[in-house]
């Protein structure tokens, strides 16, 4: 009798990575991007190609590497042993800072329903604690319940959001775009600049089909389809709704809002269908949430599969869900949301949000420059190879760029935190050493 598969197939993989990137990054961008201004728009022109390249070159990535880890098996192609354990040390780290952010974004949405969350600070804190514990018990039956889990909450950002791309157009007022054009005075480089980080993190998770490779059906196949789907449906309906929410509410208003999809549906129809939205956007952040834990529990199995991360994170339950390592991510989300607890929910949601993007630069450009690696051993075509080095080289770029974006204090914090991570993998390195030496 044969067993039914619990691993994923490429729609549920499809849409882990939408959800990951629209769950995460579409639910607090209009509030976010409104501090810039409508101006914001070119620096999604610009993130929608670096984008795109970035999600071409981890999808050349997935089908011309043999090994799993996702980013980290890429950066080790190129860059040893070193980078993997690099690689998937700042990963990891990045996505326990998504995760209180995206946490963030959930409770600032729940407070139309539950006042009491924004009375204090600690009530804040608690609400967020809450949820986090709450995704993190739902993903210990495993990556099959995941991805269906994944299916249902998706449709809590894709109702509202590509709804409003197409009938909000209806409301749409040119007034109110223009005067929100460039509030600040900006000149077009440092507009474009000014948003980067918060357009480039609307599309983190174009990578987390290849670091959930383990979990998937026919990965060589699955994973760079993941990948480009993933991406194209997200661009779409990013730039369609953050410009036309911009000609719908005034600059000022949206800027200050802790919900802004709930807040353009009750100006369009009316309170009530704004207070339906802002539940269903909550749902899309526990969706998002979800499998976010999910891919960081991926990430932190591989890397103690190739003895990197300490043992306890391989252990498997009789789901396939690696608990005992979700619980050590559990803590450390918890530490940071006490860290990083603000009176200010959309404070508190762009500090996290600049970290985490600088950090995850660092995997980027490990893994993507591994790519000129597996094209060689892969022997590819001359003109298959030229296309992707260029394109994969424009990831590169514009990852850096990213970087840069992020401003001074999060590269500070984040290179800090980066250099910590190698004086884990010294005392790795040294206990390898050791073996080796005991074993002549």
């Amino acid at each position: 009798m044969t067993t039914k598969s619990k691993k994923m197939g490429v729609m549920d993989l499809t849409v882990l990575v939408a959800v990951n990137m629209m769950g995460s990054g579409i639910i607090m961008l209009p509030a976010s991007l409104a501090e810039t201004g409508a101006i914001s728009v070119l620096s999604w022109m610009v993130t929608v190609v670096g984008a795109m390249c970035i999600a071409y070159t981890f999808a050349r990535c997935g089908a011309l590497c043999k090994r799993s880890g996702g980013m980290s098996a890429y950066a080790s192609e190129a860059h040893g042993k070193s980078a993997f354990f690099i690689a998937s040390y700042t990963y990891y780290i990045c996505l326990v800072i998504s995760c209180v952010a995206i946490a963030v974004s959930a409770t600032g949405y729940m407070a139309p329903f539950a006042p009491w969350i924004k009375e204090t600070p600690v009530h804040t804190f608690l609400t967020v604690v809450a949820i986090l514990v709450v995704t993190m018990v739902a993903n210990f039956k495993g990556p099959k319940i995941t991805g269906r889990i994944s299916n249902i909450t998706v449709w809590g950002i894709i109702i509202p959001v590509a709804g409003l791309s197409i009938i909000g157009w209806f409301w749409f007022d040119p007034t109110i775009f223009s005067s929100a054009w460039n509030p600040h005075g900006l000149t077009t480089g440092g507009a474009i600049s000014s948003g980067i980080s918060l357009t480039l993190w609307a599309f983190l998770g174009v990578e987390s089909a290849g670091a959930n490779s383990d979990a998937v059906e026919n990965p060589e196949r699955n994973v760079p389809l993941a990948c480009l789907f993933g991406t194209g449906f997200a661009a779409i309906v990013y730039i369609a709704s953050t410009t036309v929410i911009q000609g719908i509410i005034p600059n000022a208003e949206l800027a200050a809002s802790n919900a802004p999809f709930g807040l353009v549906f009750a100006k369009m129809f009316n309170p009530t269908i704004g207070m339906v939205v802002t539940g269903l956007a909550v749902i899309a952040c526990i969706g998002s949430l979800l499998g976010w834990q999910f891919t960081n529990a991926q990430v932190s199995k591989s890397a103690a599969d190739d003895h990197l991360f300490p043992s306890i994170f391989s252990k498997l339950s009789k789901d396939d869900a690696p608990i005992a390592g979700m619980l050590i991510m559990l803590v450390l989300e918890l530490l940071l949301a006490s860290m990083t607890i603000s009176p200010n929910l959309l404070k508190q949601f762009n500090m996290l949000l600049n970290l985490a993007v600088f950090i995850n630069m660092v995997p980027y450009v490990l893994s993507m420059t591994g790519l000129q690696v597996m094209l060689q051993k892969s022997q590819v075509s001359a003109s298959e190879y030229r296309i992707a080095s260029i394109v994969s080289t424009a990831a590169v770029l514009y990852s850096i760029y990213g970087v840069y974006s992020c401003g001074v204090e999060a590269v500070f914090g984040g290179t800090i935190i980066t250099m910590i991570g190698y004086i884990f993998y010294g005392f790795i390195a040294g206990r390898e050493k050791e073996q080796q030496l005991s074993q002549r």
